[in-house]
């Protein structure tokens, strides 16, 4: 899940069900947000859980839409699909990632896009991180 123009979360789920994406967008997003996603049948409980949902359909073709008529499309999930783009670019030359250390990489992906630095500045960020947890936390 991506926040356009904000943070990213990314979680390795062990099936995609809406059972299992449930408890992870309630504990993620407002209720009340509006969330923008293909038309994938997993997301169709988006409105019962409280969200405002509206959806652009890959199948037909479509990738944005204009839906007030300004000019700007708003309904588009673009701001994902670039995200998924930056991070299969980048773990490319880690052929053959484990399941079991994948979260890892995910993880510090995160971390390093939610902290939107780069290069030496990202190790600014990252010392002052990991200095700032308690070792009960690990």
């Amino acid at each position: 899940m991506i926040e356009r123009g904000g943070k990213v979360v990314i979680r390795m789920l062990e099936n995609v069900q809406q059972l299992t994406i449930e408890p992870l967008i309630k504990a993620t997003i407002a209720k009340g947000a509006k969330v923008y996603t293909d038309e994938y049948g997993i997301y169709n409980a988006l409105k019962a859980w409280g969200y405002e949902h509206e959806t652009v359909c890959h199948g037909t073709g479509e990738y944005a839409r204009d839906d007030d008529q300004d000019g700007f499309c708003e309904v588009h999930i673009n701001t994902m699909e670039g995200f998924w783009s930056l991070l299969r670019s980048w773990l490319r030359p880690h052929r053959g990632i484990s399941q079991e250390k994948l979260p890892l990489y995910l993880g510090f992906f995160e971390f390093v896009h939610n902290a939107k630095k780069r290069g030496k500045a990202l190790l600014g960020v990252l010392l002052e991180t990991l200095l700032s947890i308690s070792p009960k936390q690990l």
